[in-house]
Order: C-alpha cells, then sequence, then structure tokens
C-alpha cells in the first residue's frame, strides 16, 4: 500500500476516533439519488482503521458517496452531542471552550463550514435528553437546528465532501479535515445536562398542565408515566445500576435518585412524581420523603444504620 491518499485518510480516521467509544454506524449516501447504500452495520473502532475497510470506503467514495458516521449505542445516544456548524461565528470554537462546552472533535467540511462532538456524557443518553442538548448547543452557538436530533450522523474524515455546492475553486471536492481532536469530556457537561433536563421537565409540565387536571394533585398534571420511565432509566444505565447489582434494592436505587434530582434542582413535585410513576417499586420510605421535604441530611443520618445493613447484604450477594 504505497498509496499516499490511503495513508493520510487511515491517519484522519484515527484521530477522528480519538472521541473512543465501543462502536460506530457507518452510512453512505449518493450525492445524486440521496439514498443510501445498501449494507449499513456497526463497526468497531478497530475494524474502521483496517486496510481493507478503509479501501473499501474511499472506493465507494470515488464513486460518488459521501461517508457518514454515528457514535453507537443502540436505541440510546452514546453521549456525544452532534453540532452542525454551516454558518461559523467569529471565534465559536474558542467561546464554547470558555463556556465549558469544549468540542472532542472539530471537522472543517467545507471552506468555512465546521462540524463538531461535544462529549457530554461517559454513559449513554435518552433520546429526548440528547436531542434536546443537541438544541441548546445549537441555539448558543448558531448551528444548524435541523440536525440536532438525537442520532443525527456526521462526517467522516478523510474523504472528500460530495456536495458539488461545496466544490474548491479549482472544481474539486474538498477534503474533510480534522481541526481538532481531544478525548475530553466538556468540563460543563453536568449543567449541559442539568439545563436540558429542567427544559424537558417543563415543556412536560406546560404541554400536560391543562385545565381538565385542577381536580387533580400538581403532580398527576406535570410527569407522565412514559416521561418519568424515561429519566428514570436514563439514570439506571448511567450509573449501570443493573451491571453493578444483581439484586437491586430499589428503595436505595430511588433515595439516590431523588437526592441526585434535588440536587440538580428539579422540584420536589417532579421529583416525587418521577419516582412515583418511573420507580418499578415506589415505597414512598421515610428516607425519601424526608429527602423530597427537603431535609436529605437529616434524614440520612436518621437512617444510616439502615442504609448500612442493605449496603452490606448487597456486597454479600455480590461476593456469593
Amino acid at each position: 500500500m504505497s498509496d499516499r491518499g490511503f495513508f493520510l485518510t487511515l491517519h484522519a480516521i484515527r484521530q477522528q476516533l480519538g472521541m473512543p467509544n465501543d462502536f460506530y454506524f457507518i452510512r453512505l449516501i449518493h450525492r445524486l439519488t440521496r439514498r443510501p447504500a445498501p449494507g449499513e452495520r456497526v463497526w468497531t473502532a478497530g475494524d474502521l482503521v483496517r486496510g481493507r475497510l478503509v479501501q473499501f470506503l474511499r472506493a465507494r467514495n470515488r464513486e460518488g458517496y459521501n461517508v457518514y458516521v454515528l457514535p453507537y449505542a443502540g436505541h440510546c445516544n452514546a453521549g456525544y452531542i452532534f453540532l452542525d456548524l454551516d454558518q461559523v461565528k467569529p471565534r465559536v470554537l474558542e467561546a464554547m471552550c470558555a463556556n465549558g462546552h469544549e468540542p472532542c472533535v472539530v471537522l472543517e467540511t467545507s471552506r468555512g463550514h465546521l462540524q463538531a462532538w461535544v462529549h457530554v456524557s461517559t454513559g449513554c443518553l435518552e433520546p429526548e435528553l440528547a436531542t434536546e442538548l443537541g438544541r441548546q448547543l445549537a441555539h448558543m452557538y448558531g448551528g444548524d437546528h435541523a440536525s440536532t436530533d438525537w442520532r443525527h450522523l456526521g462526517r467522516l474524515a478523510g474523504f472528500t465532501n460530495q456536495k458539488l455546492e461545496r466544490c474548491t475553486a479549482y472544481g474539486t471536492f474538498f477534503w474533510v479535515k480534522v481541526i481538532e481532536a481531544h478525548p475530553i469530556l466538556a468540563s460543563a457537561a453536568q449543567d449541559l445536562l442539568r439545563s436540558a433536563m429542567q427544559a424537558i421537565a417543563h415543556s412536560t409540565t406546560s404541554r400536560l398542565n391543562k385545565p381538565h387536571c385542577a381536580s387533580l394533585a400538581s403532580t398527576e398534571c406535570a410527569m407522565t408515566t412514559q416521561g418519568a420511565a424515561r429519566i428514570y432509566r436514563s439514570w439506571l444505565e448511567r450509573w449501570h445500576i443493573q451491571q453493578r447489582f444483581s439484586r437491586i434494592d430499589w428503595s436505595i436505587v430511588d433515595l439516590w435518585l431523588a437526592r441526585k434530582l434535588l440536587a440538580m434542582h428539579i422540584s420536589p413535585t417532579q421529583v416525587k412524581a418521577i419516582l412515583r410513576l418511573g420507580s418499578p417499586v415506589f415505597p414512598a420510605s421515610m428516607a425519601i420523603r424526608r429527602t423530597i421535604c427537603g431535609a436529605p441530611w437529616h434524614g440520612l443520618l436518621f437512617l444510616l444504620p439502615a442504609l448500612c445493613a442493605r449496603f452490606m447484604r448487597l456486597l454479600s450477594v455480590r461476593a456469593d
């Protein structure tokens, strides 16, 4: 393999895969028909830097296919938020870094057009949460609002942008280049997640808090079972609860989640609704009631012996 272009493509792919993930979804879309090529599949990072696959993708690219990639996590977002900066504002990357939204990968897809990936979570994100994060970043930095859904694909570096309107002054296709690549988590990731969760909770409340709900308690109108289950499940996955514990004490998980949501300034009524509707077995224990009522530390101290006993039982189960 003495082809210089091959090695440049291989180097660009390796740079972009500095955004670490177990799997990547590759899609090829033809520039004229706008139809995807058959045979889409998920690849590991090791697969993507194999010579045969790189040669295959380069051949399809020469035939008029644009090459797109997505960090893959099944029916969830892998923790990477895509930002399409088609109309780049002056010093936008400096602004992102100053705000703690440092991108882990920045690509130049054509002259003056950038794409960025922001790593906001080491665990999977629910689609609704990831989409809201994409909207907020696009709003802050002038990104394309049509490209904010949770599984939007971005360009794979080392291949040409086959869009005719993005050709160079010499009539050739522009090569997608890596501008920056750092395996980093955005320093303000937790603030972004909290803001997105609050926006989702507020949107749900506004949509469902209708006059016919006036006779019900406020928590009945503020959260749906489906929305609460999504939030509850996202934290289970982020904490790897089912992987860490063979037998789960749901009352302890409810207590952890109540403390976490209250620390994120989610209202007590919303927290209670999320637990009541999202937990598999919501016991409304004394510890949870004390936490939700705004006295978490007193409640925890009061129940410390019981919590320690439960924790020791969990450890013994794991040891078995």
